[in-house]
Protein backbone atom coordinates (compact mmCIF):
# COMPACT_ATOMS: atom_id res chain seq x y z
CA UNK A 1 0.00 0.00 0.00
CA UNK A 2 1.22 3.50 -0.85
CA UNK A 3 1.74 5.34 2.46
CA UNK A 4 2.91 8.61 4.00
CA UNK A 5 4.36 8.41 7.51
CA UNK A 6 4.21 11.31 9.97
CA UNK A 7 6.17 10.91 13.20
CA UNK A 8 8.94 12.36 15.34
CA UNK A 9 10.03 10.52 18.54
CA UNK A 10 11.90 7.29 19.17
CA UNK A 11 8.57 5.64 19.94
CA UNK A 12 7.62 6.04 16.25
CA UNK A 13 10.73 4.38 14.79
CA UNK A 14 9.61 0.71 15.09
CA UNK A 15 6.34 1.58 13.35
CA UNK A 16 8.22 3.34 10.54
CA UNK A 17 10.55 0.38 10.03
CA UNK A 18 7.73 -2.16 10.16
CA UNK A 19 5.70 -0.17 7.64
CA UNK A 20 8.70 0.23 5.32
CA UNK A 21 9.26 -3.53 5.31
CA UNK A 22 5.73 -4.28 4.09
CA UNK A 23 4.51 -1.22 2.21
CA UNK A 24 5.68 1.60 -0.07
CA UNK A 25 6.43 4.73 1.94
CA UNK A 26 6.43 7.63 -0.50
CA UNK A 27 7.41 10.28 2.08
CA UNK A 28 8.15 10.80 5.75
CA UNK A 29 7.07 13.97 7.55
CA UNK A 30 8.74 14.88 10.84
CA UNK A 31 9.33 17.95 12.99
CA UNK A 32 12.06 20.41 11.96
CA UNK A 33 15.50 19.96 13.51
CA UNK A 34 15.57 21.58 16.96
CA UNK A 35 18.40 22.92 19.19
CA UNK A 36 19.44 20.33 21.75
CA UNK A 37 21.95 19.98 24.57
CA UNK A 38 24.20 22.54 26.19
CA UNK A 39 25.61 23.68 22.87
CA UNK A 40 22.14 24.16 21.36
CA UNK A 41 23.27 22.31 18.25
CA UNK A 42 20.51 21.44 15.79
CA UNK A 43 19.51 17.80 16.22
CA UNK A 44 17.37 15.71 13.88
CA UNK A 45 14.45 13.69 15.18
CA UNK A 46 14.79 9.91 15.67
CA UNK A 47 12.30 9.42 12.84
CA UNK A 48 14.36 11.56 10.46
CA UNK A 49 17.50 9.57 11.28
CA UNK A 50 15.67 6.27 10.70
CA UNK A 51 14.10 7.52 7.46
CA UNK A 52 17.48 8.55 6.07
CA UNK A 53 18.87 5.09 6.89
CA UNK A 54 15.95 3.58 4.98
CA UNK A 55 16.54 5.89 2.02
CA UNK A 56 13.15 7.58 2.34
CA UNK A 57 12.28 11.13 1.32
CA UNK A 58 11.97 13.38 4.38
CA UNK A 59 9.95 16.59 4.71
CA UNK A 60 10.05 18.88 7.77
CA UNK A 61 7.42 21.62 7.45
CA UNK A 62 7.14 24.04 10.33
CA UNK A 63 3.36 23.65 10.06
CA UNK A 64 1.81 20.74 8.16
CA UNK A 65 -1.48 22.66 7.85
CA UNK A 66 0.07 25.31 5.58
CA UNK A 67 -1.08 25.30 1.93
CA UNK A 68 2.28 24.18 0.53
CA UNK A 69 2.29 21.10 2.79
CA UNK A 70 -1.28 20.26 1.81
CA UNK A 71 -0.42 20.52 -1.88
CA UNK A 72 2.64 18.30 -1.44
CA UNK A 73 0.63 15.64 0.37
CA UNK A 74 -2.03 15.83 -2.31
CA UNK A 75 0.48 15.23 -5.11
CA UNK A 76 2.02 12.24 -3.27
CA UNK A 77 -1.21 10.30 -3.78
CA UNK A 78 -0.96 8.17 -0.63
CA UNK A 79 -3.63 5.54 -0.09
CA UNK A 80 -3.11 5.73 3.66
CA UNK A 81 -1.27 7.94 6.14
CA UNK A 82 0.19 6.87 9.47
CA UNK A 83 0.72 9.24 12.41
CA UNK A 84 2.88 8.25 15.38
CA UNK A 85 3.73 11.05 17.79
CA UNK A 86 4.08 13.61 15.01
CA UNK A 87 3.59 16.58 17.32
CA UNK A 88 1.22 18.61 15.15
CA UNK A 89 -2.55 18.67 14.77
CA UNK A 90 -3.69 17.21 11.44
CA UNK A 91 -6.40 19.37 9.81
CA UNK A 92 -9.53 17.87 8.30
CA UNK A 93 -8.43 18.76 4.75
CA UNK A 94 -5.44 16.43 5.11
CA UNK A 95 -7.46 13.75 6.92
CA UNK A 96 -9.73 13.60 3.87
CA UNK A 97 -6.87 13.08 1.36
CA UNK A 98 -5.99 9.36 1.58
CA UNK A 99 -8.47 6.73 0.45
CA UNK A 100 -8.10 4.75 3.68
CA UNK A 101 -7.80 7.77 5.96
CA UNK A 102 -5.15 8.26 8.64
CA UNK A 103 -4.24 5.72 11.30
CA UNK A 104 -2.70 6.76 14.60
CA UNK A 105 -0.57 4.58 16.88
CA UNK A 106 -1.47 5.94 20.33
CA UNK A 107 0.36 4.79 23.46
CA UNK A 108 -2.60 4.26 25.79
CA UNK A 109 -5.76 2.24 26.10
CA UNK A 110 -8.13 4.85 24.73
CA UNK A 111 -10.23 6.67 25.74
CA UNK A 112 -7.88 6.96 28.73
CA UNK A 113 -4.95 9.36 28.35
CA UNK A 114 -5.82 11.29 25.24
CA UNK A 115 -3.14 13.84 24.45
CA UNK A 116 0.57 14.42 24.02
CA UNK A 117 2.04 12.47 26.94
CA UNK A 118 0.02 9.25 27.52
CA UNK A 119 2.96 7.13 28.68
CA UNK A 120 4.16 9.70 31.19
CA UNK A 121 0.75 10.38 32.69
CA UNK A 122 -0.24 6.72 32.93
CA UNK A 123 2.79 6.14 35.14
CA UNK A 124 2.37 9.42 37.04
CA UNK A 125 -1.24 8.51 37.87
CA UNK A 126 -0.20 5.14 39.28
CA UNK A 127 -1.67 2.92 36.57
CA UNK A 128 -0.58 -0.72 36.66
CA UNK A 129 -1.64 -1.39 33.06
CA UNK A 130 -1.52 0.53 29.80
CA UNK A 131 -1.13 -0.36 26.15
CA UNK A 132 -1.44 0.77 22.54
CA UNK A 133 -4.52 1.68 20.53
CA UNK A 134 -4.69 1.93 16.74
CA UNK A 135 -7.15 4.71 16.04
CA UNK A 136 -8.73 6.18 12.91
CA UNK A 137 -7.89 9.86 13.16
CA UNK A 138 -10.69 12.43 13.13
CA UNK A 139 -10.61 16.17 13.80
CA UNK A 140 -10.74 15.79 17.60
CA UNK A 141 -7.98 15.20 20.14
CA UNK A 142 -7.50 11.41 19.98
CA UNK A 143 -11.27 10.94 19.71
CA UNK A 144 -11.44 8.77 16.57
CA UNK A 145 -12.78 5.23 16.31
CA UNK A 146 -10.58 2.49 17.79
CA UNK A 147 -9.52 -0.36 15.51
CA UNK A 148 -7.19 -2.51 17.62
CA UNK A 149 -5.85 -2.58 21.19
CA UNK A 150 -3.23 -4.46 23.15
CA UNK A 151 -2.24 -4.05 26.80
CA UNK A 152 0.93 -4.31 28.89
CA UNK A 153 1.52 -4.33 32.63
CA UNK A 154 3.49 -1.39 34.02
CA UNK A 155 6.35 -2.42 36.32
CA UNK A 156 6.32 -0.94 39.85
CA UNK A 157 9.64 0.85 39.24
CA UNK A 158 9.35 1.33 35.46
CA UNK A 159 10.13 4.77 34.05
CA UNK A 160 8.60 6.45 31.00
CA UNK A 161 11.54 5.66 28.66
CA UNK A 162 11.54 2.01 29.76
CA UNK A 163 7.82 1.63 29.21
CA UNK A 164 8.00 3.46 25.87
CA UNK A 165 10.67 1.03 24.66
CA UNK A 166 8.29 -1.88 25.35
CA UNK A 167 5.20 -0.23 23.90
CA UNK A 168 6.84 0.89 20.64
CA UNK A 169 7.29 -2.57 19.04
CA UNK A 170 3.81 -3.55 20.22
CA UNK A 171 2.44 -0.53 18.38
CA UNK A 172 4.34 -1.48 15.22
CA UNK A 173 2.90 -4.99 15.33
CA UNK A 174 -0.65 -3.74 15.83
CA UNK A 175 -0.24 -1.24 13.00
CA UNK A 176 0.62 -3.92 10.45
CA UNK A 177 -2.21 -6.13 11.67
CA UNK A 178 -4.65 -3.25 11.28
CA UNK A 179 -3.52 -2.36 7.78
CA UNK A 180 -3.82 -6.05 6.89
CA UNK A 181 -7.57 -5.86 7.50
CA UNK A 182 -10.16 -7.42 9.75
CA UNK A 183 -10.26 -4.61 12.29
CA UNK A 184 -13.61 -3.84 13.90
CA UNK A 185 -14.38 -0.18 14.49
CA UNK A 186 -15.33 0.77 18.04
CA UNK A 187 -16.41 4.23 19.08
CA UNK A 188 -14.81 5.71 22.16
CA UNK A 189 -16.86 6.35 25.27
CA UNK A 190 -16.20 10.03 25.92
CA UNK A 191 -17.51 9.68 29.47
CA UNK A 192 -14.50 7.48 30.29
CA UNK A 193 -11.94 9.80 28.71
CA UNK A 194 -8.97 11.19 30.62
CA UNK A 195 -6.35 13.64 29.39
CA UNK A 196 -2.57 13.42 29.12
CA UNK A 197 -1.54 17.02 28.43
CA UNK A 198 1.90 18.07 27.28
CA UNK A 199 4.36 18.15 30.18
CA UNK A 200 5.52 21.45 31.65
CA UNK A 201 8.54 22.33 33.75
CA UNK A 202 6.23 23.08 36.67
CA UNK A 203 5.09 19.44 36.73
CA UNK A 204 8.53 18.54 38.11
CA UNK A 205 8.10 20.52 41.34
CA UNK A 206 7.53 18.09 44.20
CA UNK A 207 4.55 18.69 46.48
CA UNK A 208 5.57 17.00 49.70
CA UNK A 209 1.92 16.98 50.83
CA UNK A 210 1.36 14.15 48.35
CA UNK A 211 1.92 10.63 49.66
CA UNK A 212 5.24 8.94 48.87
CA UNK A 213 3.71 6.58 46.29
CA UNK A 214 2.21 9.47 44.32
CA UNK A 215 5.47 11.45 44.36
CA UNK A 216 7.39 8.35 43.26
CA UNK A 217 4.92 7.64 40.44
CA UNK A 218 5.28 11.20 39.16
CA UNK A 219 9.07 10.89 39.41
CA UNK A 220 8.98 7.73 37.25
CA UNK A 221 6.57 9.23 34.75
CA UNK A 222 8.42 12.51 34.39
CA UNK A 223 11.80 10.86 33.82
CA UNK A 224 13.90 12.18 32.11
CA UNK A 225 11.91 15.40 31.54
CA UNK A 226 10.76 17.49 33.28
CA UNK A 227 12.27 15.39 36.08
CA UNK A 228 11.75 16.11 39.77
CA UNK A 229 13.00 18.96 41.90
CA UNK A 230 12.47 20.68 45.21
CA UNK A 231 14.26 23.39 47.17
CA UNK A 232 17.12 22.95 49.65
CA UNK A 233 17.86 26.10 51.65
CA UNK A 234 16.22 28.18 48.95
CA UNK A 235 18.18 26.63 46.07
CA UNK A 236 16.83 24.21 43.40
CA UNK A 237 17.65 20.61 44.21
CA UNK A 238 17.23 18.10 41.37
CA UNK A 239 16.41 14.55 42.42
CA UNK A 240 17.61 11.88 40.01
CA UNK A 241 16.96 8.77 42.13
CA UNK A 242 14.50 8.08 44.95
CA UNK A 243 12.43 5.28 46.39
CA UNK A 244 9.54 4.91 48.85
CA UNK A 245 10.70 4.41 52.43
CA UNK A 246 7.54 3.20 54.13
CA UNK A 247 5.80 4.97 56.99
CA UNK A 248 7.41 7.77 58.97
CA UNK A 249 6.38 10.20 61.67
CA UNK A 250 7.73 13.19 59.73
CA UNK A 251 5.91 16.30 58.57
CA UNK A 252 5.76 16.69 54.76
CA UNK A 253 9.15 18.00 53.58
CA UNK A 254 10.86 17.35 56.92
CA UNK A 255 14.28 15.67 56.61
CA UNK A 256 15.80 12.94 58.73
CA UNK A 257 18.87 10.70 58.56
CA UNK A 258 18.33 6.99 59.14
CA UNK A 259 21.27 4.59 58.79
CA UNK A 260 23.08 7.20 56.64
CA UNK A 261 20.02 7.44 54.36
CA UNK A 262 18.32 10.74 53.56
CA UNK A 263 14.65 10.35 54.44
CA UNK A 264 12.00 12.98 53.68
CA UNK A 265 8.49 13.05 55.08
CA UNK A 266 5.52 13.00 52.70
CA UNK A 267 1.75 13.15 53.06
CA UNK A 268 -0.27 10.47 54.87
CA UNK A 269 2.71 9.77 57.18
CA UNK A 270 4.75 8.20 54.40
CA UNK A 271 8.37 8.89 53.42
CA UNK A 272 10.85 8.79 50.55
CA UNK A 273 14.56 8.10 50.47
CA UNK A 274 16.56 10.52 48.29
CA UNK A 275 19.18 8.31 46.70
CA UNK A 276 20.78 10.71 44.20
CA UNK A 277 20.54 14.49 44.04
CA UNK A 278 22.12 17.52 42.40
CA UNK A 279 22.16 21.03 43.81
CA UNK A 280 21.92 23.74 41.17
CA UNK A 281 25.37 24.41 39.70
CA UNK A 282 26.93 21.42 41.46
CA UNK A 283 27.71 17.85 40.47
CA UNK A 284 25.33 14.95 40.95
CA UNK A 285 25.97 12.85 44.05
CA UNK A 286 24.46 10.14 46.19
CA UNK A 287 22.18 11.10 49.04
CA UNK A 288 24.76 9.85 51.55
CA UNK A 289 27.55 11.91 49.98
CA UNK A 290 25.32 14.99 49.95
CA UNK A 291 24.58 14.59 53.65
CA UNK A 292 28.29 14.33 54.37
CA UNK A 293 28.91 17.63 52.61
CA UNK A 294 25.81 19.51 53.74
CA UNK A 295 25.05 18.69 57.34
CA UNK A 296 21.33 18.80 57.92
CA UNK A 297 20.17 21.35 60.44
CA UNK A 298 17.71 20.43 63.15
CA UNK A 299 14.22 20.22 61.63
CA UNK A 300 15.63 20.81 58.11
CA UNK A 301 12.83 21.22 55.57
CA UNK A 302 12.67 20.82 51.81
CA UNK A 303 10.38 22.75 49.58
CA UNK A 304 10.89 26.35 50.70
CA UNK A 305 10.39 29.03 48.05
CA UNK A 306 13.05 28.91 45.32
Amino acid sequence: MRAVFLGTPEFAVPSLKALAAKHEIVAVFTQPDRPKGRGNQLAESPVKAAARELGLAVHQPERVRRPESFELLKTLGAEIMIVVGYGQIIPQAIIDLPKHGILNVHASLLPKYRGAAPIQWAIAKGETETGVTIMQIDAGLDTGDMLRKASLAIGPDETAPELSARLAPLGAELLLETIGGGAVREKQNDAEATLAPILKKEDALIDWQRCAAEIYNRFRGFNPWPGAYTAFRGQPLLISAMKPAGEADLAPGRCAVQNKKWIVGCGAQTALELKEVQLAGKKRMSGEAFLNGYKLAAEEMLGATI
